[in-house]
Order: structure tokens, then C-alpha cells, then sequence
């Protein structure tokens, strides 16, 4: 599932292609056919993302909200197919496509409907002016793990497995380690790096977490090779040595996903210990 970089930097995308300008909306799979026909010819005015949602400001007309779940995809200026849900064109001289494919979410939604969304979603890192103090409040109280916390969309909105494992090792945090024994000071750095790094991801539409020391060139090490790209330390590295001590990474399952983690770098003690 994409994480919330990869919907801000699609809200950006479509930002810069269509915002003020009159829109062609089409649904060639016919799912979203009669919302479609309302929005067609309207002006996109603004664009939101709040973690792994995304919204398109159509005026009166509403939001078309999407959430791209475990198979959608976005693509820009490729071919339409009869699988596209959405398909926005538009631009100056109408020179820029967007097809939307297998979402878990498409629908056009008022206002209303939009904000209760945003209550429902914790923090995110990539919103401005979006308060860490409320996730904390939730994962200081919590017997629950924090790396189960963190991707909590309740809690803090648009983490996801890839950032989950990367901040935790980055900050020494045994990912077992119950939210309430989290200490505010390892919290607030926790925070800080994540919107660093998924400002960076942002810009760059992909995920590096290694530090400039541990890049392949510093280190005489091959280049990361996996479809999700970017340099990382410890995620989908099962078996390999950690790129700081050596030790192997080890995965297990976790809240239905696979957590990953360095024993050696993330020992299972206080975080404020570390």
C-alpha cells in the first residue's frame, strides 16, 4: 500500500497538471460513471492529502476522494484502458491525462464528508501545522507495541511499513516496546525525522532512510535492488547484516504485516536507555 508520501506527492502532481483550469472527467470502467458525468468540465480549484487519502476540490460540486488501497495505481499522460475508474484531463491546452486504476476508494463526497475523514485520521507528519503532541497522547497511554502504533492511521496518518521499520531503527527503539514506555523526548525525535524524511520522499517519489556514512558509495556496497527502491536500513532485509552492527535483520508478523528489525541496534530495553 503506498505510503503518505506517495499521496502528497500525487497531490502535488495534480496540483501543478490541473488546478484552475476546466477539467474532462470520464469513467472508462463506468464505476464512477455518474459522478464523473456531474464533475466534467469543472474546474479542479484546490488539492488535499491527509496521510493516504486524497482529495480534489471540484467547488460546489465536492471532493472526489480517493484512497488507492492495496492495488490502485495513478498514472499520468499513459494510455487509457477500460480499467480506468477516473480519468482527468486538462492542462493549458488540455495536454495532461490522469488515469486512476483499482482503487479501494473513489467516491465524490460533500464537504462534510471530507472533514469527518480528517477526524477520524491521526496526525500527519507532511501537514502543516499538524500536532505530534495528539499521537503521543494516544501512544503515551498505550500498552500496545509502538510499531503496531505507528501504523495506526488514528494515531499518526500516512506511516506505513516501509517509514514504521526505518524510524524505529534509526531512533534505536525496540519495535516491542509498549507506546506508555515510549519517553516524550524519543517521541518528539521520532516525529522529526519522519517529516524530514517524508518531505524528502516527497521530492524524490521514493524512500531513503540511510544516512550519507551507510550509502552505498561510503560503505563499497552494491546499490539496493527491490521494486519499492531507495536506500533503507532494515526493511525486506530478512537474513542480510545490519549496515551499522553487523547483526542479522529479523522479521516477523505483526498486526498482519511483516515488521523488521535489528536486534543488535534495537535491543529489546527501555528506549531511554538506548
Amino acid at each position: 500500500m503506498p505510503e503518505g508520501h506517495t499521496i502528497h506527492r500525487l497531490a502535488q502532481d495534480c496540483r501543478e497538471r490541473f488546478a484552475g483550469r476546466p477539467t474532462r472527467a470520464a469513467s472508462p470502467q463506468g464505476k464512477f460513471a455518474d459522478s464523473a458525468a456531474l464533475l466534467d468540465g469543472a474546474v479542479l480549484d484546490t488539492v488535499d492529502a491527509h496521510g493516504k487519502h486524497l482529495f480534489l476540490g471540484f467547488g460546489e460540486l465536492g471532493w472526489v476522494h480517493v484512497h488507492l488501497g492495496l492495488i490502485g495505481k495513478v498514472g499520468f499522460d499513459d494510455p487509457v484502458t477500460d480499467t480506468v475508474r477516473l480519468r482527468l484531463v486538462g492542462g493549458r491546452h488540455g495536454e495532461h491525462a490522469m488515469n486512476l486504476r483499482g482503487p479501494a476508494a473513489c467516491q465524490l463526497i460533500t464537504g462534510g464528508e471530507k472533514q469527518a475523514i480528517h477526524d477520524r485520521l491521526g496526525p500527519d507528519p507532511l501537514r502543516a501545522g499538524d500536532d505530534p503532541d495528539r499521537a503521543y497522547a494516544r501512544i503515551s497511554r498505550s500498552r500496545i507495541s509502538v510499531a503496531a502504533l505507528l501504523m495506526d492511521q488514528k494515531v499518526l496518518a500516512g506511516v506505513g511499513n516501509v517509514y514504521r521499520a526505518e524510524v524505529l531503527f534509526r531512533h534505536g527503539v525496540d519495535p516491542f516496546l509498549p507506546g506508555r514506555e515510549l519517553p516524550r523526548r524519543v517521541w518528539d525525535a521520532i516525529w522529526a525525522d519522519l517529516v524530514a524524511l517524508m518531505r524528502e520522499g516527497v521530492r524524490t517519489n521514493r524512500i531513503d532512510t540511510v544516512r550519507p556514512e551507510h550509502e552505498p558509495e561510503a560503505m563499497g556496497r552494491p546499490p539496493r535492488r527491490d521494486d519499492h527502491g531507495g536506500e533503507v536500513y532494515v526493511y525486506r532485509r530478512t537474513g542480510q547484516p545490519c549496515l551499522v552492527c553487523g547483526t542479522q535483520v529479523r522479521t516477523r508478523p505483526l498486526a498482519n504485516r511483516n515488521l523488521f528489525w535489528c536486534p543488535g541496534c534495537q535491543p529489546p530495553v527501555p528506549a531511554a536507555a538506548g
